[in-house]
């Protein structure tokens, strides 16, 4: 099984982080793992991606060019990359940021209003996760809440230990959604 993830929006929207952790996840399952971010000179408030490959085979290049799972935050990267997603794929769309919805019909679409979700519940910021979770769960990898807790234990920042139970809370609105 691969799944090959392209995570896109503005930069400062924690789309490298939500990488990280999906990738630390599947380090943490024993998968072959890649992580590659791409950002403007600008990064915060620039266009900024990361592709992320999650492999039970060796991952042989980094690069995603027709993920199965594309995970977009605003409006110019569902316009550049909706087209890229494989057949059957799965586009998870912040429809607090997105109006349009998926045009293909080949495709299925989830809209989450993640960034509303996150302000609404005092958590500004961590739509990345909301949506990361969403993720998770309709690709049947939230099972096992311990180990998802793991995995985000280890890319949470030492300097920043309370964003833990942030980020894990952020994930779990994402599943129950």
């Amino acid at each position: 099984m691969t799944n090959e993830y392209l995570i896109a929006g503005f930069g400062g929207q924690g789309l490298l982080f939500a990488g990280k952790f999906l990738v630390n996840k599947g380090m943490m399952e024993g998968k072959e793992v890649s992580w590659l971010p791409s950002y403007g000179p600008e990064m915060r408030g620039g266009t900024a991606n990361c592709s992320v490959i999650i492999s039970d085979d060796p991952v042989g290049s980094p690069i995603v060019s027709k993920p199965n799972v594309l995970m977009v935050m605003n409006l110019p990267s569902l316009d550049k990359y909706e087209n890229d997603v494989k057949a059957g794929g799965k586009i998870f769309v912040d429809s607090s940021l997105i109006e349009r919805k998926v045009q293909r019909t080949d495709v299925e679409a989830f809209y989450v209003p993640a960034t509303q979700m996150a302000s609404d519940a005092g958590l500004t910021g961590l739509a990345n996760m909301i949506l990361a979770g969403k993720i998770l769960k309709e690709l049947g990898e939230f099972e096992d809440e311990e180990a998802v807790a793991a995995s985000l234990k280890k890319v949470v920042s030492v300097k920043h230990p309370e964003m833990y139970e942030k980020n894990l809370t952020a994930l779990k609105m994402g599943r129950d959604y």
